[in-house]
C-alpha cells in the first residue's frame, strides 16, 4: 500500500480531493494549518514527513484569493506560497526523497496574452499583472520541482488547471474563485431579494474544471503515477470558455425566482481577456475522461450554497 498525504486538505481543491479518495476507499493523510502542521515552517514540515514518509504527496497547500485579493495582499501571497514550497520540497530531499509529488498548477501561470493556453507555450511571455503574486508562485512551484528533480532525482507531476467550481468554496467573494463568488452572490440576493454585484465588464473568457472531476484526475493518477511524462506538465483541459456574462445568464436560468438588478462593478479587474486551455495532451493521456457536464455542476454548486445559507 502506498502511503499518500494529501497538503491543504482542508482547503477547496484540497476537500474535493479528499472526497473522491474517501469515496474510493484510499487511505490519506490530510494536512493543513487547521491541523496543527504550517506547511510555511521547515522544520515542522520536515518533522511531518519524517513521521509519515509518504509515497505520494498530492500538493494542494496555496494562499489565494480572488484578483482583487492576491492584488490586496500580493506580499503575503508571494512570501507564504514560496515558503512552502521551498520547506515541501527540502523536506521531501531529507526524509523521503523516493515520494512522487502532484502538483495542480493553476493556469494564471500562463503567458498574459496567449490566446489559447498550450503546454509547449507555457514559459512565452510575462504574466498577467492582476495575478503576478500567485501565477509567479506557480511558475516558482514548477522551477523549484524541476530544480530538485535535476540534483536530487525527486519526481514531480504538474497538473495545469483552469478555474474550478463547486462544493466546498469560501462563501466570501474576495476569497472565492469567480464562478463559485457568482453563485454564491445569486442565493444570497435571490433569498433576500436584493441586486448582484457583479466584479469587472464581464467581457472575460473562462474555462471551468468541476473541482470533483479534478479529484478524480488525481484519484486515476495515484493508481498509476507512471502514466505521464514526469517531466511534462499537463492541461487538465476542455478547451472551451465562457465569458463571465455567458455565466450570468446560465445563473438568471437556474434562478428563476432571482427579482433583482444586476450591477456591473467595472471598477474590479477583469484580469486576463481569454483563459481557454489546449486539450491535446490530456486526450492522449486521457482518452475515456468523462467531465460532469457543466450544468450538472452548477445545480450542484447551487445547492451547495443554498445549504450554507444564511452567510
Amino acid at each position: 500500500m502506498k502511503k499518500i498525504i494529501l497538503l491543504g486538505d482542508t482547503g477547496f481543491v484540497g476537500r474535493n480531493i479528499a472526497q473522491i479518495f474517501r469515496e474510493n476507499n484510499v487511505n490519506f493523510v490530510g494536512v493543513s494549518r487547521k491541523t496543527n502542521v504550517d506547511l510555511r515552517d521547515p522544520i515542522a514540515t520536515r518533522l511531518f514527513f519524517k513521521k509519515e514518509k509518504p509515497d505520494i504527496i498530492v500538493n494542494c497547500a496555496a494562499h489565494v484569493g480572488s484578483l482583487n485579493y492576491v492584488t490586496e495582499q500580493a506580499a503575503a501571497v508571494i512570501i507564504d506560497n514560496s515558503r512552502m514550497i521551498i520547506s515541501i520540497y527540502e523536506a521531501i530531499t531529507e526524509v523521503c526523497h523516493e515520494a512522487i509529488v502532484i502538483n495542480p498548477i493553476a493556469n494564471c501561470a500562463y503567458p498574459a496574452n496567449a490566446e489559447l493556453y498550450s503546454e509547449d507555450h507555457w514559459l512565452d511571455g510575462p504574466l498577467h499583472r492582476s495575478v503576478l503574486s500567485f501565477g509567479s508562485t506557480r511558475r516558482f512551484l514548477w522551477a523549484v520541482g524541476e530544480s530538485f528533480y535535476m540534483q536530487y532525482g525527486i519526481r514531480s507531476i504538474y497538473l495545469f488547471v483552469p478555474n474550478m467550481y463547486g462544493q466546498y468554496e469560501s462563501t466570501d467573494p474576495n476569497k472565492a474563485h469567480a464562478l463559485n463568488a457568482i453563485i454564491a452572490k445569486f442565493v444570497k440576493a435571490q433569498e433576500e431579494n436584493k441586486d448582484v454585484e457583479i466584479w469587472g465588464t464581464g467581457v472575460a473568457i473562462r474555462e471551468w474544471l468541476y473541482a470533483l472531476d479534478f479529484g478524480r484526475i488525481v484519484f486515476q493518477i495515484i493508481q498509476n503515477p507512471t502514466m505521464l511524462n514526469l517531466n511534462e506538465p499537463i492541461n487538465i483541459a476542455q478547451n472551451f470558455g465562457l465569458s463571465i456574462k455567458d455565466l450570468v445568464e446560465i445563473m438568471k436560468t437556474n434562478f428563476p425566482d432571482f427579482k433583482g438588478n444586476i450591477k456591473w462593478n467595472k471598477a474590479m479587474p477583469d484580469g486576463a481577456s481569454k483563459k481557454v486551455m489546449d486539450d491535446h495532451k490530456f486526450k492522449k493521456y486521457f482518452p475515456d475522461f468523462k467531465f460532469t457536464p457543466f450544468e450538472e455542476g452548477i445545480k450542484n454548486t447551487i445547492s451547495y450554497y443554498k445549504s450554507l445559507y444564511p452567510y
